[in-house]
């Protein structure tokens, strides 16, 4: 259920006409990790399962490729609530011993975060050698527009999608919160064993430092916003290795973050 019927009144100059709008569903889900609370997360319900797996690969507590056990403990009006994820304590990465325990709502994936430090992201700069043009950015990007069945019908969800690089569409994913859409499009192909496919990330919205050390997680090395970038995701993304791209329109947008790897000469 990505979308429900609401009422309500619009008002356009002097007319007032009762309608029914699609809006995008929000509701809360309980992740649990071996029976003991982790996280309540705000997301949009559908494919959790694949939501947990990336949002798990992305807080460093389970890389593994084994199969994970997943289990819904409550439900409510036919929608998973809490679910349990069963994982052997000895597989358990070093992100679940900063367990959040605050709520991490649907815009904010830092609320959770304990302290400064739980921000800090470490690993090896990406090696970009995948050279492309500034048509094939806006290509993907009618490709991924053409696919949010949720925000044609609501006007209010966010998309994650994936490619390979041959610009081809890996996975697609929609929810309330931009973060969450990652989660889901990297969890897709968790599930797959085809993340290393992925080298092109497109969202739907503007780009903070969480979804670029997503990407960075899952050595995505180039990530497409519609919208703006923040200061901290283009410092983040200059450290990492990551071209960074904003403010994406029709014949414009704005590289933030190794340059080198876009001919943005070759608008047709």
């Amino acid at each position: 259920m990505q979308s429900s019927l609401y009422q309500g009144l619009k008002i356009s100059d002097t007319t007032q006409t009762q309608v029914n709008d699609f809006l995008v569903t929000e509701a809360p889900l309980q992740i649990n990790i071996n029976s003991e609370p982790y996280t309540v997360v705000m997301r949009t319900p559908n494919e959790d399962f694949e939501l947990i797996r990336g949002l798990l690969y992305a807080e460093d507590i389970y890389k593994g490729k084994e199969p994970i056990s997943f289990s819904v403990v409550k439900e409510e009006e036919h929608t998973p609530s809490i679910i349990n994820v069963t994982l052997p304590p000895e597989k358990l990465g070093n992100g679940y011993l900063n367990k959040r325990t605050l709520l991490s709502v649907s815009s904010c994936g830092i609320c959770g975060k304990k302290e400064l430090k739980d921000i800090a992201i470490s690993g090896q700069k990406l090696t970009n050698n995948l050279a492309f043009e500034a048509n094939h950015i806006h290509n993907m990007y009618t490709i991924m527009h053409k696919a949010q069945k949720t925000y044609k019908k609501s006007g209010g969800s966010h998309a994650a999608a994936l490619f390979c690089s041959e610009n081809n569409l890996l996975s697609l994913k929609e929810d309330i919160g931009r973060h969450n859409a990652v989660d889901k499009v990297i969890g897709n192909l968790l599930e797959q064993n085809t993340l290393y496919k992925a080298k092109y990330m497109l969202v739907s919205g503007r780009v903070s430092y969480e979804i670029v050390t997503k990407a960075f997680i899952a050595k995505i090395p180039i990530i497409v916003a519609v919208s703006a970038c923040s200061s901290l995701a283009v410092d983040f993304a200059k450290e990492f290795g990551i071209c960074l791209i904003g403010f994406t329109r029709p014949q414009k947008m704005t590289v933030y973050a190794n340059t080198n790897v876009i001919n943005a000469s070759t608008y047709e």
